[in-house]
């Protein structure tokens, strides 16, 4: 048993959270503002996007100080009053710790790249040209080359995302120390845990050999050599070591590609790293040949089976994290629900297969109102460094048209999330009196917060109720989970069990009406409706029913 197995997280980007001063930036006294309205929601930690020093490259995860406020977000004083507020109102902060990569503007590169002889040279990675190309054949993650040129030494150093993150060289102590000292100087100013980007990443084969090209390609595919890598755990446990055991925190890694196996290396209870990472397996549905610009179909069998080999692969050592949508996914309600006639019922049912799985659960900021996606007319309107690089390559390139890549970013880009938090249905949706970074959504005036606190029928009140639940019983946090009906389209049904109790939870992931017959074997002597997003009569059988769309009941069997 842990407190961060029985907390609810709430992620803020503060770009998008809300403006105090007018800029069109979200800030640190705009979050301060807001504790009041997440105490009443009830979740228990704040994560927040990475608030520090940057020239924004990649809206703040490209850091140029680790130590310094970005000067858009306030100050150290601000954030020490956030600090103490959060606080003071039972709820704690989880910093983003950005430690694969800094800012090309950060001065140990500056001074990384001024000679080959500079004592902070070994602190990025380094490479001589080969043949006259890059040191590698390798793809970013915002498309082009991983290696950039460097004029001044005749060098390419690695950057695995922009050319303006260039990757920090975990090989050299130095640099490791360092970064552990900034950890520790964080923790000591007292915030409660770290969400660490990337983290699988910090490790490379130091060979670098080449990757696969797919054909049709330009780059290759070299993440094999760079997720996961060899000293990985290595790394991971030394920084448990030096830091993060000293103190009673919580930290999740952001692992792509890792698989179940590979999640209980970092997770497991007596491995000492850390205690959750966010995996991105059911993220990742309907991928088609350029990745989540290319959409397929999915199906809930998929789904299923995803978050299912999760569950069962980490039930006995591990943990979950639990998370349909954050910074750099669309919105859910889009995404698996429906964001039109069904948008509150479709919200409420995706919020409860969630919530009752076994983990950690994560709330993006909106979710708890029913934010949906939004699709600008132009790409002009468009911030996000990765859609502008995948529109720019894809659709010059003539691996997709105008409007197959328009319809990819209005379905997958990252904007979606990135669009600012509606507070009411004034102008700019109460974000900010300026004029903001990035367009709001056009339907704040019927999805907003105001016009959900006043509807006690709303998502957030739903939210709300999920939260205290998972405080009230022990099982929705500890219980065992286990799949039922696994070869149904249309309805997402499991059991939890914990000593004599069980759950059953069960999801109409469907504009269908299917029909719900519980399987035999599931016995119980009493049973009481926990939570359901349609009102349920009391005397209504659940063993044999017809589910309306987007249906969700959570029922207690003794």
């Amino acid at each position: 048993m842990a407190w961060w197995k029985e907390s609810v997280v709430y992620q803020i980007y503060p770009r998008s959270f809300k403006d105090s001063n007018g800029d069109g930036i979200g800030d640190l006294k705009g979050i301060t503002s807001k504790i009041e309205y997440l105490r009443k929601l009830g979740i228990d930690v704040i994560w927040l996007s990475p608030i520090y020093k940057s020239p924004n490259d990649d809206n703040g995860y490209d850091i140029s100080d680790y130590q310094t406020i970005m000067d858009e977000f306030g100050t150290m004083k601000d954030f020490d009053e956030l600090l103490e507020t959060a606080h003071q109102n039972g709820i704690k902060i989880m910093m983003d710790l950005v430690v694969n990569h800094s800012s090309d503007e950060h001065s140990w590169f500056v001074e990384s790249k001024s000679s080959k002889d500079n004592i902070k040279r070994d602190w990025y990675i380094w490479k001589p040209g080969k043949n006259g190309n890059e040191p590698t054949n390798w793809e970013a993650s915002f498309k082009g080359s991983t290696w950039e040129y460097d004029e001044t030494t005749g060098e390419y150093y690695l950057h695995l995302f922009s050319k303006k993150q260039p990757d920090l060289n975990w090989e050299n102590p130095s640099l490791r120390r360092e970064i552990y000292n900034m950890m520790t100087w964080w923790l000591d100013k007292g915030i409660d845990g770290f969400r660490m980007d990337v983290i699988n990443f910090i490790s490379k084969d130091t060979r670098y050999p080449e990757g696969e090209i797919i054909e049709g390609k330009k780059y290759g595919n070299g993440s094999k050599y760079y997720m996961n890598g060899p000293r990985i755990h290595e790394f991971l446990q030394e920084m448990n070591k030096e830091v993060l055991s000293k103190y009673d925190i919580i930290t999740v890694g952001e692992t792509p590609g890792v698989t179940p196996d590979e999640a209980k290396l970092y997770t497991g209870h007596n491995r000492n790293e850390l205690n959750m990472v966010f995996q991105f397996e059911h993220m990742g549905l309907g991928d088609g040949s350029e990745g989540k610009w290319s959409n397929q179909p999915w199906k809930l069998s998929d789904l299923k089976q995803t978050l299912t080999r999760w569950q069962k692969g980490l039930e006995d050592d591990g943990w979950n994290s639990l998370y349909w949508n954050n910074h750099d996914q669309p919105r859910v309600v889009s995404r698996f629900g429906n964001d039109q006639e069904y948008r509150v019922v479709s919200a409420k049912m995706l919020a409860t297969c969630l919530h009752m799985l076994q983990g950690t659960p994560y709330i993006y900021q909106g979710e708890e109102i029913g934010m949906t996606n939004v699709s600008f007319e132009s790409l002009d309107q468009y911030k996000d460094i990765e859609t502008l690089n995948a529109y720019n390559e894809l659709v010059s390139g003539h691996r997709l048209s105008k409007e197959e890549m328009m319809k990819a970013i209005h379905d997958r880009g990252r904007d979606n999330a990135r669009t600012p938090i509606h507070w009411d249905g004034t102008s700019n949706a109460g974000f900010t009196t300026g004029t903001p970074w990035i367009e709001v959504n056009p339907n704040y005036k019927e999805v907003n917060v105001e016009r959900s606190i006043k509807d006690k029928g709303s998502i957030f009140y739903f939210y709300q109720k999920l939260i205290r639940l998972r405080k009230e019983h022990e099982i929705i946090v500890y219980g065992r989970y286990d799949l039922i009906l696994e070869n149904d389209e249309q309805i997402y049904a499991y059991t939890r069990s914990l000593n004599e109790e069980k759950l059953l939870v069960i999801c109409n992931f469907s504009l269908e009406s299917p029909k719900f017959t519980l399987p035999e074997g599931i016995e119980y002597t009493s049973s009481k409706l926990l939570i359901s997003n349609y009102e349920v009569i009391d005397d209504e059988t659940f063993t044999d029913f017809v589910m309306k769309p987007y249906e969700a009941r959570v029922y207690k069997l003794i």
